[in-house]
């Protein structure tokens, strides 16, 4: 064997070395229980946006950042990326079809405009719905698009047409115009009338970042959410969902990433570390983010969401959502050649998990934008439920989980594997 050689794979061996004694002192299950457990804590009150909860939830991940020297982001002045929400109050209302008034009470309009005007001429989609299945869905993907939609609902579903108003809670800034009507049949003409005040309320993703070092511009991000459903009605006496699967393991496995990365200091790409607010109440914080990232500048999105219990194949594996719609999947496995980690296509494709958590809005631009779960959608019994709390999780195989990630993700970080984006035909 040629000199060159040897030294080449002495080199290689080395750092092999390096890196595995880094991530052992950095990832270790006495760490991940350290931040599961603060996050997960009764005192985080259940993390639900516009709580005193979330606020120190956003400090404790603030100051964890801070420690491992991560940098603000986009020129922030801290590590929170904050943004406001609208709540509607309705002043008045009118809506004339086919030249005939109609009941205010018949009709619902989701809008960030004080004074909205809408006739057949103004360019809304309009939709005939006779069943709800699907309506809320296909409802909140209108307002996360900004998608100015009617929908024209039959009459027989007056029963659950107030259900509707839920969409009027908090709305984004950017969300599409989306108006709900009750009526026997759809009109040819109408002309609608709003006019709403509307209160401000805010919320904050948390953002560091550690900046490449040849190839800056191109972004690699490392996500998850920490808002969970905050107080409830007691169940046996625990009224708090603590959220410690869905999502503090996930916040968990960023924040040790962070610091593994930056230890490591060696990424040629920019990598960016966010905890997103607002997952479980429309995903406004994904996509305020997204608004503030050129998405042709993202590589790749590795969004972890519940990896605090075993998958369905046992320890030491996980399963990427959207697998088939790139080949980051196939990059992350090759990364991982000798360990005994797999990762597995996403299992539960009828839940629709890819467009369901943070990763759906970077992907509908195109972005490699996973995420990485081990939750058995079948048979979660803590999912969304009081009994979410640490003593429900296993330590060690998270720990293990996050290591995997760590591993795989190097080829990417380094600038010498780039993940396939995904195409149009991919989102339908």
């Amino acid at each position: 064997m040629q000199k060159k050689s040897v030294l080449f794979f002495i080199g290689l061996f080395l750092a092999l070395f390096l890196q595995a004694q880094e991530i052992e002192k950095v990832i270790n299950e006495k760490e991940v229980s350290r931040i599961e457990s603060a996050l997960s804590a009764d005192d985080m009150q259940g993390r639900a946006i516009f709580s005193a909860g979330i606020d120190k939830a956003a400090d404790f991940i603030s100051n964890e950042f801070r420690k491992a020297g991560l940098q603000k982001f986009a020129g922030l002045d801290s590590y929170l990326q904050s943004f406001v929400l609208l709540s509607p109050t309705l002043e008045k209302a009118s809506l004339a079809m086919d030249g005939q008034m109609v009941n205010d009470k018949n009709m619902i309009v989701v809008t960030t405009k004080k004074h909205l005007m809408v006739t057949e001429n103004s360019g809304f989609k309009q939709v005939a719905v006779h069943s709800m299945d699907a309506l809320f869905q296909t409802a909140s993907a209108a307002i996360k698009q900004g998608t100015h939609t009617i929908f024209w609902l039959d009459t027989n579903l007056s029963k659950n047409f107030t259900y509707l108003n839920y969409f009027k809670r908090n709305i984004d800034g950017n969300a599409g115009d989306v108006i709900f009507v009750l009526t026997a049949q759809v009109p040819k003409t109408f002309t609608l009338e709003a006019t709403h005040s509307f209160k401000e309320k805010k919320l904050a993703n948390v953002v560091g970042e550690i900046k490449g070092k040849t190839r800056p511009e191109e972004y690699v991000v490392f996500s998850a959410h920490y808002d969970h459903l905050g107080i409830g009605k007691p169940v046996n006496g625990d009224s708090i969902y603590n959220g410690a699967n869905d999502d503090a393991s996930g916040t968990t496995a960023v924040i040790l990433l962070a610091n593994y990365f930056k230890q490591l200091n060696h990424n040629n790409r920019t990598l960016i570390f966010v905890a997103f607010t607002g997952e479980e109440s429309g995903g406004f914080g994904s996509k305020y983010f997204s608004t503030h990232l050129p998405s042709e500048q993202v590589v790749a999105m590795f969004n972890i969401e519940m990896i605090g219990t075993e998958s369905k194949w046992g320890t030491n594996s996980a399963y990427i959502t959207g697998y088939e719609k790139t080949n980051m999947g196939d990059i992350l496995q090759k990364n991982l050649t000798g360990t005994s980690f797999s990762f597995h296509p996403d299992p539960y494709t009828s839940e629709n998990l890819f467009y369901r958590s943070d990763n759906a809005t970077l992907a509908r631009l195109g972005v490699p934008a996973h995420t990485i779960s081990t939750s058995k959608m079948d048979n979660e019994p803590n999912y969304h439920r009081v009994t979410d709390e640490i003593g429900t999780l296993d330590m060690k195989n998270m720990t293990a989980i996050i290591r995997a990630i760590a591993l795989s993700a190097q080829s990417i970080i380094q600038g010498k594997d780039t993940p396939t984006r995904v195409q149009q035909e991919d989102l339908k």
